[in-house]
């Protein structure tokens, strides 16, 4: 990137930041912004996709391990069951659904795909980005539960999906390689346990050694989030090391510190996850657009337009409400929790992942994940603030009749911005 392209992206920032506030509650997201931002630079040619690829690279990374690791600190898992049962319900129904209607989906509609490749696709589109519908998760209107069923779901999928993601990156390579069948099972055996052993130990110990340096008054403020950001890097480095999955390791170490931590450690990251971490996001929709949108806009077809569309809709919405059939929720609630599953973050850096691979058929996958998460950082931003006020609306007509379930009261939980 030269240093004009630099100049005009800081004075993006900048003018974005001035009249935030005033767009919170907007058509205009940030995602948006900053992808129209993106795909401006790399029409320019502002932005050198050969030379800086390692560098995009660099940054997707460390802004998934900082997802995944704040993702899975600021659930409560020992309220989850009785107070997010509904999130329970789109991760344990919702989620294995769509990824398998998503692949029959897939596998009737390109021709070219296999079995192994579309489940793979659907894989990389299921998990959620409630960060793409801040709108809806932070209306005061939209009740609680609601928010927060959203809230916890964005959270944990990202790190589920990946482990399915994995398994079929290794099936799919496995195939194109000839490989048989116990090798690549060997190898999904050692990412998928190694990796989550070391995060869960990292994360253990972690946690009680910066509790136990608070607690006696030798660590500061500003290093007790610095720490707290270097046990997700070690869970990451051991991992890779020992031939694992990193990613999955912090997804694991993450979790281990929001249940064994006192809250001091989960307290301080997330002070660094409301400004840093926003704009690592930001960048990366910025090389989203730049280096996965403008490149691959002529393999789009009326397939993968298609298939986007039907990701967004009838492949999200269907399982969402088959999960959610016995709630005694009203139909306003289903269908708005079903809409609000936008494909952000996750999606974009998974779609780079089975990239680097060099797979079969990546040239129908890659372009029809870039798509979806393009749409959906419209289709869901824009949607976001008047569909929320309108349910919260028609919710407002309920509020003196506790007894609806929408209306049960679930502790808050920190958002992901």
């Amino acid at each position: 990137m030269d240093t004009g392209a630099f100049a005009l992206l800081s004075l993006t920032i900048l003018a974005f930041s001035l009249v935030s506030k005033r767009l919170e509650m907007s058509l205009v997201t940030p995602p948006m912004v900053f992808t129209l931002v993106g795909i401006a630079l790399g029409v320019l040619g502002a932005v050198h996709t050969e030379t800086e690829s390692e560098l995009i690279k660099l940054l997707a990374e460390f802004t998934l391990i900082l997802v995944l690791f704040t993702d899975a600190m600021r659930l409560d898992f020992s309220a989850f069951r009785a107070e997010y049962n509904l999130a329970a319900r789109l991760l344990g129904i919702g989620l294995p659904l769509t990824i398998a209607l998503g692949a029959i989906v897939a596998f009737y509609m390109f021709p070219e795909l296999g079995l192994l490749e579309a489940a793979l696709l659907a894989s990389v589109l299921a998990p959620t980005d409630a960060a793409l519908g801040l709108a809806v998760v932070s209306n005061p209107r939209v009740p609680v539960r609601i928010r927060q069923t959203l809230n916890v779901e964005s959270g944990l999928n990202d790190g589920i999906a990946l482990t399915v993601v994995l398994f079929f990156i290794a099936a799919v390579a496995a195939e194109g390689a000839g490989r048989g069948s116990a090798e690549w099972v060997n190898i999904v055996t050692l990412q998928l346990v190694l990796g989550p052993l070391i995060g869960g130990a990292v994360g253990f110990a972690g946690a009680s050694v910066i509790d136990n340096a608070d607690e006696k008054g030798w660590i500061s403020p500003v290093f007790s989030r610095i720490s707290t950001l270097a046990l997700a890097l070690l869970a990451y480095s051991l991992a890779e090391m020992a031939g694992s999955n990193g990613f999955i390791s912090v997804f694991v170490a993450g979790i281990l510190i929001g249940y064994s931590s006192k809250g001091r450690v989960c307290r301080s990251l997330f002070v660094f996850v409301e400004a840093e971490g926003q704009l690592l996001t930001l960048l990366v929709f910025i090389a989203f657009g730049a280096t996965m949108v403008v490149p691959f806009w002529d393999a789009f077809t009326w397939r993968t337009l298609a298939y986007a569309l039907l990701s967004l809709t009838l492949i999200r919405m269907l399982p969402a409400s088959l999960s959610l059939f016995g709630t005694g929720l009203r139909w306003q609630t289903v269908h708005f929790l079903s809409w609000f599953g936008p494909r952000g973050i996750a999606s974009i850096i998974y779609g780079l992942l089975l990239y680097d691979e060099g797979l079969p058929q990546s040239d129908t996958l890659f372009p029809t994940i870039v798509l979806t998460v393009l749409l959906s950082t419209f289709l869901h931003g824009m949607s976001a603030a008047p569909l929320a006020d309108l349910y919260g609306k028609a919710i407002e007509r309920i509020r003196e009749h506790e007894e609806h379930p929408e209306l049960q009261v679930v502790p808050e939980l920190p958002l992901r911005h």
